[in-house]
């Protein structure tokens, strides 16, 4: 989990002035600390592509759900998968390039837009955002030749989700087959006014399938960027989105905390994809997924993690543009 540490020289007292920004700006700060500044890209997930296609609601999502989304027939959506970092050129079979990133954009009838913003991990390695930023924190500071125990070595031994969390992912061989987690819960509401938290899932129709580390470093540098611009060319990419739905007890504030594996999974809907969006790396720029780009029907939990990476990635989309 190492990274090499690409620190800046400032004026000034760097340290004080950084704890004066609000917690998303800072998370923003060390991700450019990470892994470097690159005009007009993503502080994370900066290298990606775009694709089509639609989603079809099935019946269970509207009994669970007031969301137009579930209402009627299917709409539009644009797809954006990624990989980890904020390296443009980081290899797509790099450790690094884990988690891999499925963000969703679906274009409603009444003119609105929902997003889910989704990726491989099976939890999240912290709780909050002032988590995340002192574990970016702590990778920044322990690059080679740090003296050991590192900042990053502390700072795992004292958060133990977080190396369970990164020990969940492994490189797909497409990302047409890999299971995307929705790692916040948030809130149906149906038209009856019933509550029911839920985590959303994204599962391939095809199945899930991952490559061992020796297999994927042998890969090219853009093999799965490449293979699923292709794959959508050829032939209708199918994913089935799903809801987790937590029983009383679950809780819903800690994404550390995935529940458990008996809990009832519903099937909301089928997204087909099956085309590349025309120009992938100018779409890239206009778009802006956001947790909290919600419909009537689904409402943000009590997890304090949505707020936060709603906010960094405004700030990075900001800063981009």
């Amino acid at each position: 989990m190492s990274v090499a540490c690409l620190g800046a020289q400032m004026l000034g007292d760097p340290a004080a002035r950084a704890q004066d920004k609000p917690v998303p700006e800072q998370i923003v700060d060390v991700m450019n600390r990470l892994w470097g500044q690159h005009p007009g890209m993503r502080a994370n997930h900066a290298k990606g592509v775009v694709v089509e296609g639609s989603f079809a609601p099935s019946p269970d999502g509207a009994a669970l759900s007031a969301s137009p989304l579930f209402a009627g027939g299917p709409v539009p959506v644009t797809v954006r998968f990624s990989d980890a970092t904020g390296i443009p050129t980081i290899a797509d079979g790099s450790p690094q390039a884990n988690p891999h990133g499925m963000a969703v954009k679906f274009k409603l009838s009444d003119g609105g837009e929902m997003d889910i913003v989704a990726n491989s991990l099976k939890f999240f390695p912290v709780a909050t955002g002032e988590e995340f930023r002192d574990m970016l924190q702590a990778a920044a500071e322990s690059g080679p030749g740090a003296p050991k125990p590192t900042r990053l070595e502390q700072f795992v031994a004292a958060h133990p989700a977080a190396l369970k969390a990164v020990q969940s992912v492994q490189t797909p061989a497409s990302l047409a087959r890999e299971t995307y987690n929705g790692i916040d819960a948030f809130v149906f509401v149906s038209r009856d006014g019933k509550r029911q938290p839920f985590r959303f899932r994204i599962d391939p129709d095809e199945g899930a399938e991952h490559l061992d580390a020796e297999a994927a470093a042998a890969k090219q540098p853009d093999f799965l960027m490449k293979e699923i611009a292709e794959r959508v060319s050829s032939r209708p990419v199918v994913f089935h989105l799903k809801a987790q739905l937590a029983q009383a007890g679950d809780p819903t504030s800690d994404p550390t905390k995935p529940w458990p594996e008996d809990r009832r999974i519903v099937e909301l809907g089928r997204i087909t994809l099956t085309r590349p969006a025309p120009d992938s790396a100018t779409a890239e720029k206009s778009l802006l997924f956001l947790p909290q780009n919600l419909t009537a029907g689904v409402e943000q939990s009590d997890d304090p993690l949505i707020d936060a990476r709603n906010a960094a990635y405004a700030v990075s989309f900001g800063r981009r543009q």
